[in-house]
């Protein structure tokens, strides 16, 4: 029974992650209508650190190493630090809610490349024509949309996002595999409260609007986000390939998009709808190539 429950969990593993992983998108939205960008994350941090420590004290897990906590003060960095950051400006920077989630949903290609080289990870011909269908269809989601003046500096943001949420993946793969992922999680929420404060004391007012919006945007983003998809990211990074984890991020942006219609009446027409299409096709035969 114990087996059984364990397969159902790694079959449905990534698509709770999807659903979770697009909330952040939508939630984002929520608190940077209420608070600036690296304020808000700020203080998300910090409130998760407390939740971390409290889980830590508890269960009492083995603490990695000097070396391990700088790796996984690196893998935080880059994994929550430039990748929430970016989105967050993005965000701020009048980028739908939709479409933030467009230019990190490039990662697969971006991952595949490097993993190959990298990590040794071989990527077959389906994943290779999987991944360039992905690429097209986040194009045709682009279609027509404006890249200069302000939504320039969101695209912008975005594509920082892209690099970091990358090569976050990676590093954690290659480097913090062995470390707990309690206490690393942990380390790296610490590093990355540090590196949010210190950015919104350098470019930022503080402003924070105590809204009940903001609240409730604010603890979704804290327990949900932070503690729970990010741990079910990490648990899919130790069991699969970087290729096959990243191709899910591929499927972000449509479902994304849909909850952002639902929500916000962000609307899409035909040629962002079959750019969508192509993206899911893109993590079938990913995923195939791994099989």
């Amino acid at each position: 029974m114990n087996r059984d429950l364990e397969n159902f969990a790694a079959r449905a593993a990534p698509a709770i992650f999807v659903v979770l992983w697009s909330t952040g998108f939508i939630g984002t939205k929520y608190v940077v209508n209420n608070a600036d960008p690296l304020t808000y994350l700020a203080i998300r941090m910090a409130l998760v650190v407390v939740l971390m420590a409290v889980i830590v004290a508890i269960v009492r897990p083995r603490w990695p190493d000097r070396i391990g906590i700088a790796h996984s003060a690196i893998a935080g960095i880059l994994v929550h630090g430039f990748y929430l950051g970016g989105t967050a400006i993005a965000i701020a920077h009048s980028i739908p809610a939709g479409l933030s989630a467009l230019i990190p949903g490039l990662q697969p290609i971006l991952t595949s490349t490097i993993a190959n080289r990298w990590l040794g990870e071989r990527v077959t011909p389906i994943q290779w024509t999987g991944l360039l269908l992905g690429l097209a269809g986040v194009v045709l989601i682009l279609h027509d949309r404006p890249m200069s003046g302000d939504a320039g500096w969101g695209w912008l943001a975005s594509a920082v996002s892209l690099v970091s949420i990358t090569l976050g993946t990676l590093y954690q793969r290659r480097y913090c595999n062995a470390i707990d992922w309690r206490a690393g999680n942990l380390v790296q929420y610490i590093a990355v409260t540090i590196f949010f404060g210190i950015g919104a004391w350098l470019f930022e007012d503080h402003v924070v609007h105590w809204t009940t919006e903001f609240v409730l945007a604010l603890g979704w983003l804290v327990v949900v986000l932070s503690i729970g998809s990010i741990g079910l990211l990490y648990w899919l990074i130790r069991r699969s390939a970087a290729t096959s984890v990243a191709s899910l991020f591929y499927l972000v942006p449509a479902v994304t998009a849909l909850m952002a219609y639902v929500l916000f009446g962000e609307r899409l027409d035909g040629v962002a709808l079959v750019g969508m299409s192509a993206c899911a096709g893109a993590v079938f035969l990913v995923n195939r190539g791994t099989a």
